[in-house]
This record gives structure tokens, sequence and C-alpha cells, in this order.
């Protein structure tokens, strides 16, 4: 099944789906009207709280609008409708005329009181008319409504049998020849511009196309935008219906991955398994969401769900923890980035959840490591933040978020990009904890098939790069010994980025400063130098000297492993009674 296609399948399953023709907008406030035109009030539909956010509507579907000026049917926001901005508005005057021309051409045979009133009402407002009291000056810039006076409470202008009457045949006559639709396969009118897709991380406010033939080269065949590949009207409503909706905020089907706003849904019959799916998902890759998504579902019982949570967490089988979603349970994850005016599909997937989970585990696997990292599961968006310079959202690389959620749900090898990143970051600041370690134990698993990559400290490998990672932590350790912890600035801040990258230029200083350190250290405490001493001894000792101990260079990979050497060397102490200790 294609992308759009199980888009629009989804929209057969959104639990207020707009009807065809209607969309759901910001409105701030709604103008009451008499039956002759005259306004009785205006009313603010803004909440309460701090930002006085405006009311979610029901309202025939907005027009796309790019250069031109296009006024919506019965609401737009106050340049349209009164002719008033906040702004310079510059076309502001132009606007409103078209609105109050395209309404004067729509009803003109319209016998309907309260669309007679509303063109009654046009005729005779100005401008200029917008003044406080009875007109607030917050109205500017919002998007306004109307409604008759004497039945506000019970509907708006628009819902009225006859404005929704007159908007269906004004739809229809717009229509273009049936044509066979590329995602249905049935017959209907062809969609010439598709909606516009607003939430979108990064992307334009307005919204953004995920479907366009804007330029000349995108066309063939002498067709006209949506001609070229033709997508019925109703089709088109249903996946931009379905994507806007899943890319709000607190949709609970939507989640930030680098710059790529990542939305999933789950195709199943049965919806409360389908709802069960989106939350072990969501709860998968941000782990601070489960307590939110449960708890806004009555649906789920929270203890079973937070069970199987951790079941799955801890490495059991999907058709042992919930066999009723291992299999029937279609899941799909989509992944949006910006591109101008357009959006670009960083990735899809699509496969059986049991897949999914299984690929998510595998992806657990290789990131384990001891001492794991403070705060427990880690979301994927922390990962990423690693990788970012001081740490913002906005710095992560833009390609890599993409590429590395889509081998996780895939299971395939992650970019390559992803160690260089983690590698370079540690040289540029010196930081060496779980998360990057981690990082570089999934690449050298997943990618180098090291199978050996330990999870917690080997004092066995006999490998040169983790070996010599181990060495240079029990250096940086003796240095601590003897100067103290108000050193300055300690080995690993001078010289982690030559001493992993080659090894020969500095290892041998660094191991007569070590000798010096031992020599103060052993004046004060003899016996803790004696302990130092045979920890660097037997470290030494694993390396092969029939090869070169120190090489003059290390590869990419020799480097992961260099670094993860010295996060296990670094994170390792011991208690008198000789019983390792993880430090905290």
């Amino acid at each position: 099944m294609s992308m759009l296609a199980s888009l629009v399948r989804a929209y057969d399953r959104l639990p207020d789906a707009p009807p065809f023709g209607y969309s759901t907008e910001k409105i701030g406030f709604c103008v009451l009207l008499n039956a002759d035109g005259s306004v009785a009030s205006v009313e603010d539909l803004r909440g309460d709280d701090r930002k006085r956010s405006p009311r979610m509507l029901l309202v025939p579907q907005a027009v796309k609008r790019t250069a031109g000026i296009a006024p919506n049917f019965l609401w737009d926001k106050s340049a349209y409708v009164l002719g008033v901005t906040a702004g310079e508005g510059k076309r502001t005057a132009e606007e409103h005329a078209a609105f109050r021309a395209r309404h004067a051409e729509w009803l003109a045979e319209a016998d309907d009181p309260g669309l007679r009133a509303f063109l009654r009402f046009l005729d005779c407002w100005s401008p200029d008319a917008l003044a406080p009291p009875l007109w607030p000056d917050e109205m500017r810039d919002q998007n306004i409504v109307f409604a008759l006076a004497e039945e506000y409470r019970d509907r708006f202008l628009h819902d009225r049998p006859a404005a929704r009457e007159l908007w269906r045949r004004l739809g229809a006559e717009g229509a273009s020849d049936p044509q066979i639709c590329l995602v249905t396969g049935e017959p209907g009118s062809v969609a010439r511009l598709h909606p516009s897709i607003k939430g979108v991380w990064g992307a334009q406010s307005s919204g953004a196309s995920l479907v366009s033939f804007n330029l000349d080269a995108f066309t063939s065949y002498g067709h006209d935008q949506g001609d070229n590949a033709p997508v019925s009207e109703a089709a088109a409503f249903a996946y931009g219906t379905v994507l806007n909706r899943y890319l709000d905020k607190d949709s609970g089907h939507r989640i930030q991955i680098g710059d790529a706003s990542t939305v999933f849904w789950a195709d199943c019959s049965d919806m409360k398994l389908a709802t069960e799916a989106e939350v072990f998902f969501a709860a998968l890759l941000d782990p601070a969401s489960e307590e939110r998504l449960v708890a806004e579902d009555e649906r789920l019982e929270t203890a079973r769900i937070h069970s199987r949570l951790d079941s799955i967490r801890n490495g059991q089988r999907l058709s042992q923890v919930a066999p009723e979603l291992a299999e029937g349970v279609r899941f799909h994850v989509l992944g949006l980035a910006p591109n101008a005016a357009r959006l670009s599909v960083r990735f899809y997937w699509q496969d059986d959840f049991g897949r999914l989970t299984a690929n998510f585990q595998r992806y657990l696997e290789d990131t384990a490591i001891d001492p794991p990292p403070r705060d427990g599961w880690p979301p994927l968006w922390r990962y990423l933040l690693e990788l970012a310079s001081q740490g913002k959202r906005e710095n992560v690389p833009p390609l890599i978020a993409g590429e590395w959620l889509r081998a996780i749900l895939t299971g395939t090898a992650y970019p390559l990009t992803l160690l260089s990143t983690v590698l370079m970051r540690m040289r540029a600041d010196g930081e060496i904890n779980a998360l990057r370690c981690a990082m570089l134990k999934s690449v050298l698993i997943r990618n180098f098939h090291y199978k050996e990559a330990p999870v917690a400290l080997d004092p066995t490998s006999r490998d040169t790069g983790y070996v010599l990672g181990r060495l240079f932590a029990v250096y940086e350790n003796i240095q601590r010994a003897a100067l103290g912890k108000s050193v300055n600035a300690t080995i690993r801040d001078k010289f982690y980025g030559s001493a992993s990258a080659t090894p020969a230029r500095v290892f041998g200083s660094l191991a007569g400063n070590a000798f010096n350190h031992l020599a103060r250290i052993r004046k004060d405490k003899p016996a803790f130098a004696h302990y130092l001493q045979a920890e660097l001894q037997e470290i030494a000792n694993l390396l092969d000297v029939s090869k070169e101990p120190f090489p003059a260079s290390l590869s990419q990979e020799a480097q992961a492993k260099f670094a993860l050497g010295y996060y296990h060397q670094a994170s390792f102490r011991k208690h008198d009674d000789k019983t390792p200790e993880v430090s905290q």
C-alpha cells in the first residue's frame, strides 16, 4: 500500500473526521448579525489560557493561497472579511474587495435569511467603522466567522442548511472531469492543487505542499498541475486532513526526530489494538510520553500497558507479551522535513508491528552499555542532542536523524555519518559519556559486525583500540591522583583527540608523565601507588608487542573502540575488598 493510500484509509478511522469540503481552523471572533445586516455584537471565541488561543471550529475548507488573492467561503482573516490588518497591509483593500465581490457572486440567488443578512452587512460595511468598544483591536489578523444573533448559541452562519448546500454546489461546479484516481483506483474529479500540510518543524507556518507541480519541469504531455498525476479531490482532502491532524502537537501521533517531523499510525480493524500499538511505539521512542498517552485514552489499562512495555524493553518478544499485536496490525512511520515551500519525505516505513518491535529491541541491545545513562531509558532525541553543537536541537546534523531512525525501523546498517559525527563531537568538547559511547557501540555491532563489543568493562579484551582507551583512562586517573581533582586541564582535555587518532605521537610522553606522577603518589600513599602501577601494567600487558602496540594512526572503527575502552575503564572503581563498583 502506498503512503497516500494508507493515509486515506486512516481518514476513515479518525474519531471526529471533518466531512469532505470542510476543515478545522483557528477562529478568534464571531460577528453576530441582525436580520437587516446590522451588527448586534462581536463575540470573542478565544480561550481563557495565557495565550488566548483561538477556538478550533469546523468551517468550509480553506482555499490554498500562494501568491494570489482568494477568499474563503463565509469566513476568513480580518484583512479579507473587514479590510483591516494589524500590519501595513499593502494589498488589504484588494483582499477585502475580492471577498465582497466573490460573496456577491456566490450569494446572488440565495434567499436564506442568514445569507441575505450577511450580504447586507458586506454592502454596508466600511473598514473605518472598526473601533472599540464594539470592535476590539484584538480582532485584527484573527479569523472571523458570522452568525445570526438569534441563533448564535445553536449554529454559525456556515452551518445553516442553505449555506452547506450552496458550498456543496460550488464545489461540484468547480470540479474537473472524472479521472481514475491513482490513490483509490476509483473515478473522481482531480485535485488541481493538493492541500497544504501544516505543523512540520521548520516549514512555512502557512503550510507546505507534499505534492505539487509548480514548475514546467515537473509537468509532462501538456498536463497542468494535478493532471500530471491524477489524485481525486476526495483522496487529496482525506490524506491532507489526516496529516494535519497527526502533525498537531498533542495528537499522540507525532514525535520530533532531529529535523524530521515524524508521524505514525496503525492500520487495524480493531481500533483499541491500533491505539495500543501507537502508544507502544510512542513510548518506545520517547518514554516520557508513556504516562500522558495512557492517561489520555480511557480505553487503555495503565498497569497492563506499563507491564508490557517493560517486558518489551527487557527483550521479550511481542508474540509472548501481546500476541494480538504481533500479527494483524500494520504500522506506518513517516518522516517529513521542510524543503522551501514543499515537504521532503525523509523516510517512510510500513510493516507488521511485530517486526517493528523486534527491530527496536535489536536497537536497544545494540545501545546497551554499563554503566547506563543516569536517566534510565533515553529517548532517541536525547541521543541526537549529543551530535549537536552546544547541545541544541537546531544544530543536529540534518540528515542523520532520519537515516538513523530508518535504520532502526528496518533493522539495517546505521549511517556511518553517525560514527564520524560522534567522534568529531568527542574531539571537539572532550565529553565521553554513556550516550555517545552507546551510539559508537551500536555502530560497531551493526556495521562492523564487532560482536565482541562489550556492554561493560571487558578486562580480557586484547583489541588494540579498546586496550589503548583503557590505558589512556588509567593515565588520567594517575594524573588526578597525583595532582588532585582541582587540576585545570587533565590529559583528556589536552590529548584525547590525538591519543585516539594518532597514538604513536603521544603515548610515549603520556607514559613518562604517568611514571613521574606515580613517584609523587608513592611518597604519601605507597600502597595506592603500587595498586595503580599494577593496574597500569596489567592493561599494558594486553597489547600485542609482536605487532605495533602504538599504531601511527587509528581508523574510525578503532577510534570508536578506543572511546568505549576509555569509558568503561574511567567508570570502573574498586572497593577495598576488591569487589567491582561502578562510579556514579
